[in-house]
């Protein structure tokens, strides 16, 4: 029996005919570099697979030495797994992640061939949930990583200039979902990331918002983010009784904001919470604000009734129900 390997790819050509040849099985094509200790690891898990999966073809490719193929697919970091049907790219993973790799090639490996007509359903399905996602926020910005972890350059860029300006926007990362990577490029018609959009329709990548910056149009064009001072005003009126705490209505996660639920709970008020440990610019933010040093914070139509030693002194003095209902 011939032994079981991993194809390594040495050129743009040889990629391609490899597609064509093994069109009818899946292929996962792993483009690695020779500087990256994960890559080693995974090409070690890439030739196991091989050996579970004989009717899976396994192929290598150097990022850097086959740039064509590469810059085709868009990638931007190693490792990178890219799956293959009917030389359709079908899935991707970023990162050495050994048994996501595994799951995805038992997954793909098991539905049979990719088909290539089927029905025009899937297609509408993806062009609504596209439309959703593209209105999914007043300003939406589609790019390679997150705001705090962008995994390109044109991306961190695109979030260093909508920060500097204060816009206030949301984030998909397109890696988290390759039909989305991919059919947004078609619904938008940009075949480049990151892509921003506002009240869903699509402003344009990294050049168009540098003009845009530079012709002083970005902050009329994006919405801004609320000063801060604006938004604790908010949140403090948000409920008639809003209770600001470490944790959760449901899961305290300190003892002074256990013990100030529990009275909270005796009364029989409606109130909401915040968890601060979830906002640290809340959390900081509303202690100047307040000027009240420590949690939790209890407020009654936005106005501060004070801590728990305040809460109990009132539930003690029988004041604490008038309070609550705004009588006091």
């Amino acid at each position: 029996m011939a032994a079981v390997e991993v194809l390594e790819v040495g050129s743009a050509p040889q990629f391609e005919e490899l597609l064509r040849l093994r069109a009818k099985s899946l292929v996962v094509v792993h483009f690695w570099a020779p500087w990256a200790p994960q890559c080693a690891q995974m090409n070690d898990v890439m030739v196991e697979l091989a050996r579970a999966h004989p009717q899976v073809s396994f192929l290598k490719l150097e990022a850097e030495a086959v740039p064509e193929v590469s810059e085709k697919y868009e990638i931007s970091s190693v490792p990178t797994f890219l799956f293959f049907k009917n030389s359709q790219k079908v899935d991707q993973l970023d990162g050495a992640h050994a048994p996501e790799l595994t799951k995805k090639v038992q997954r793909h490996a098991s539905v049979g061939a990719f088909p290539a007509g089927g029905s025009e359903h899937p297609k509408e399905d993806l062009e609504v949930r596209l439309k959703k996602l593209t209105h999914a926020a007043p300003c939406m910005l589609f790019m390679k990583g997150t705001p705090q972890e962008p995994r390109c350059g044109f991306s961190k860029q695109m979030v260093q200039i909508l920060s500097t300006h204060n816009v206030q926007f949301s984030s998909f990362d397109v890696f988290s979902d390759e039909e989305v990577r991919q059919g947004l490029k078609t619904y938008s018609n940009w075949p480049t990331y990151p892509q921003l959009y506002v009240s869903g329709e699509l402003v344009g990548g990294l050049d168009i918002v540098k003009e845009l910056e530079a012709s002083g149009e970005l902050d009329t064009v994006c919405p801004k983010a609320p000063k801060l001072e604006d938004r604790l005003a908010a949140l403090t009126r948000k409920a008639p009784v809003m209770l600001f705490m470490k944790g959760s209505r449901q899961e305290a996660k300190c003892g002074f904001s256990r013990q100030i639920l529990d009275i909270l709970n005796g009364t029989g008020v409606d109130y909401e919470t915040f968890d601060i440990l979830e906002d640290e610019e809340v959390r900081q933010g509303l202690k100047a604000f307040s000027n009240w040093p420590t949690y939790p914070q209890l407020y009654v139509r936005g106005e501060l009734v004070g801590g728990l030693d305040i809460v109990k002194e009132l539930k003690e003095n029988g004041e604490l129900l008038p309070t609550l209902k705004g009588e006091n």
